[in-house]
């Protein structure tokens, strides 16, 4: 009995163990999931343990408060300066950043009273700066170390006499910062890509949950999931960018990082047609894809709508669940009866026979998850998951005969080289030659209002300046991230009081706060500029606290000196060589068009039987310019921004391109397949139903590049009934030649729509009939 009993409580503890080991689990594939990579987790730490091992350094060395500080900062530029990705550039970069700092703080030093003078090289330092960043991230990184430590010099009161001291602080901030990044916290691109990929898994279960949620919503709840879909759908896109970025460096492998990216792209574009597919199941018509990219937008719902119970329903909820229980499970817990079973089942709805009876929209669902199931599968192969054979339906065996295809078409195809690189207009109109003739004029403007305020505190108001024009492009992103940077420094001046009447003189309690809000900073920066400012501010004002300058009176100071370089920032952008936001969003709507174009054509030739291109390549250059394009309009879109109506015709104008991008991605993944596929065939018949949408994008990118252009968008019968017009029967629902046209057909919508937002005119049917004729 006595034994029983053990045996029992020894069997609960070890459950409960396991209990929470699965809940930590949980809990830390969602903050992975919230940190793709853990990038900002890494910058963080390492930043915080950089400073931290040169604050004890130093004090080792008993050197005063002011070197210590230094020392502090010089780790912190070192740490966060330096983005090169591959390990051995790091290095490089990091040894050639030591000599810029030395030379930097020796000639703040020796210019300390040499006012003119030194105010005339602190503006040519800041032209070279920031016409280094033309040569890539190394130029960047030492053209930032060069402005930090040269404004170090001004922060900390350097001296001639006091320059052995300082030489020995930043050697000792630049020596802690190697040893945190290549010992203490190292990093590599495989490494990063490794957290990548479970951090899209992760977001990949989160969008079906949502999905399983959408499911069951009730009319009053639909905006709110709709939202949380759209949300999480943009997430696991920006994870999928982030992948594709780190291949080249994280996947030694040219082909294993081409069959990832592939695998990674068909895995994202079945889950987000899942979601379509599961939105019209339960609508009353079919719902138009630009739903899942515009908040708002209508949805046709019968009034009386509840989660249904029949069995079909019952079943589709059903397999839902099975779904996110496959993308949730680690690559490593792939194994098992049970999961094999759960995955055939899946994967056999891609078969006609299989399915379950319901009405078409139903099936549809059905087709989804089961598309889904084999995307999944086809990312657990590429990532070289083990694999358990002996439990295979015949659906997941042609699966994986399928994928094997793939996998050797896509080993022997030939490098394209045809990835768009942007045009390098040189002279003034290069951006960074633009940048630092702005720079250069707006901190001069901030040296003059600064030394108003203070003959003291002046080159407050050139950092503002100087930071403003960091990553924009724009003056309209120059004037919100200007408004960010005074309401951040206004919260945080609050927050500097605070601490600093808290902490009084307690030397390492300030210190301690310190690391914790550079963390914060660091942590935040990312997510929002307005958080990161708030930070900064409220550390330096422990950091004048540490020496003895701290006062109410500073602070206020601070608030005047950044609302002084902000405003010489916009001005400078304005009046020196001026890039006008509408000007910068014509400029990459015309990119994105022309992109558009080019998925489409070589989408619809493929499909058509013609000749294979870098399909994949092509469609993530779209993603890319599309995602330039959605950052640019953000001031348009800010909610401080005076035209309502421009506001609404921007979302609904991005919408509407992240709609067409999804039916292009849908064509292109599908094009790839047809080499290799038992399913998917070419249909010469397509490549006539691509010629109207291909020449409504190339009158919208003229329209968009001279307003005079002449010409007209083409509206006028479906994609479907141009290809019946031989005589052909309409293709049933589910074949893939019915997603093919169905993805045409929106995408054919989606350019029409277009138009209207960008003023462009619309021919008749009859005139797009005559115009055609004229054609050769």
């Amino acid at each position: 009995m006595l034994n029983s009993t053990w045996g029992t409580v020894g069997g609960g503890g070890k459950r409960r163990v396991r209990a929470v080991r699965r809940g930590a689990a949980r809990v830390w594939d969602r903050f992975a999931a919230s940190d793709p990579g853990l990038l900002r987790l890494t910058a963080g730490l390492r930043t915080v343990s950089a400073i931290a091992l040169a604050l004890v350094v130093l004090a080792l060395l008993d050197t005063g408060v002011s070197h210590m500080v230094a020392g502090a900062m010089t780790a912190m530029t070192a740490t966060f300066a330096i983005k090169d990705k591959l390990v051995r550039d790091q290095a490089v970069t990091l040894a050639l950043g030591l000599p810029v700092a030395l030379v930097a703080i020796s000639l703040g030093a020796l210019l300390t009273s040499q006012v003119i003078a030194g105010d005339l090289f602190f503006v040519v330092l800041i032209f070279g700066a920031v016409y280094c960043r033309r040569f890539g991230e190394r130029g960047t990184a030492l053209g930032l170390i060069g402005f930090q430590v040269y404004f170090l010099a001004l922060f900390v009161g350097a001296a001639t006499d006091a320059l052995p001291a300082l030489y020995l602080s930043l050697t000792v901030g630049f020596a802690s910062s190697a040893v945190v990044r290549f010992a203490i916290v190292p990093e590599t691109p495989q490494r990063v890509l490794a957290r990548l990929r479970d951090a899209f898994r992760t977001r990949l279960a989160q969008l079906v949950s949502m999905q399983i949620e959408l499911l069951d919503a009730g009319p009053e709840q639909l905006e709110k999931v709709l939202d949380d879909m759209r949300q999480r759908t943009a997430r696991l896109h920006e994870t999928a960018l982030m992948i594709q970025d780190r291949l080249e460096e994280g996947t030694q492998d040219a082909d294993k990082a081409s069959l990832l990216q592939r695998r990674v792209a068909d895995a994202e574009i079945a889950t987000e047609r899942l979601g379509m597919l599961l939105l019209n199941a339960r609508s009353v018509e079919r719902a138009d894809t630009l739903t899942l990219h515009l908040p708002h937008a209508p949805v046709p719902l019968t009034g009386d709508w509840r989660p249904a119970e029949d069995d079909a329903t019952i079943a589709l909820r059903r397999d839902l669940k099975a779904l996110h229980l496959l993308v949730s499970r680690p690559p490593s817990r792939d194994g098992g009866t049970a999961v094999a079973h759960v995955r055939n089942r899946l994967l056999g709805y891609r078969e006609e026979e299989r399915l379950p009876s319901a009405p078409s929209g139903i099936q549809d669902a059905f087709r989804g998850i089961g598309e889904a199931a084999r995307s999944v599968l086809g990312l657990r192969l590429a990532l070289g998951a083990p694999q358990d054979e002996s439990d295979d339906s015949p659906a997941t065996i042609r699966s994986r005969e399928e994928f094997d295809a793939e996998d050797i078409a896509l080993g022997t195809a030939e490098p394209s080289g045809s990835g768009d690189k942007d045009k390098d207009p040189g002279g003034l109109q290069r951006p960074t030659t633009r940048a630092a003739f702005q720079v250069s004029v707006g901190s001069v403007l901030a040296m003059i209002g600064g030394e108003f305020l203070s003959s003291d505190r002046w080159y407050w108001a050139v950092l503002t300046c100087w930071v403003v024009f960091l990553n924009t492009a724009s003056t309209g992103e120059i004037l919100v991230k200007g408004y960010r940077r005074l309401l951040g420094t206004l919260l945080g001046a609050v927050a500097g009081v605070a601490l600093a009447g808290l902490v009084g003189d307690n030397t390492w309690v300030s210190f301690a706060l310190v690391l914790v809000l550079i963390f914060a900073m660091f942590f935040s920066a990312p997510l929002s500029y307005a958080v990161m400012s708030f930070f900064v501010t409220a550390m330096l004002g422990l950091l004048y606290t540490l020496l003895n300058s701290y006062s109410f009176d500073v602070l206020v100071l601070r608030i005047e000196e950044t609302a002084i370089g902000a405003a010489c920032g916009v001005v400078a952008a304005v009046l020196v060589l001026p890039v006008r936001t509408d000007r910068r969003t014509d400029e990459l709507l015309g990119t994105v068009l022309e992109r558009l174009g080019d998925v489409a054509s070589a989408a619809v030739e493929q499909l058509s039987g013609g000749p294979a291109s870098d399909l994949l390549g092509k469609a993530r250059g779209l993603d890319t310019a599309l995602d330039e394009l959605r950052d640019s309009t953000s001031p348009l879109t800010y909610p401080i921004a005076p035209q309502r109506g421009r506001r609404r015709t921007v979302r609904y104008l991005v919408a509407l391109l992240e709609t067409c991008a999804y039916h292009a991605r849908s064509l292109a993944a599908t094009a790839e397949l047809v080499p290799h596929s038992r399913t998917v065939a070419a249909d010469p018949r397509l490549h006539r139903a691509g010629q109207r949408i291909a020449h409504n994008i190339e009158v919208l990118a003229a329209y968009v590049e001279d307003e005079e252009a002449r010409g007209k968008v083409e509206s006028g019968a479906s994609i479907a009934s141009t290809l019946r017009d031989d005589g052909s029967g309409t293709e049933p629902s589910g074949t893939v030649t019915f997603r093919v046209l169905r993805h045409l057909q929106r995408l054919d919508e989606g350019v029409v729509g277009l138009a209207r937002p960008l003023d462009v005119p619309v021919a008749e049917r009859s005139d797009a009939k005559a115009g055609r004729g004229q054609h050769p």
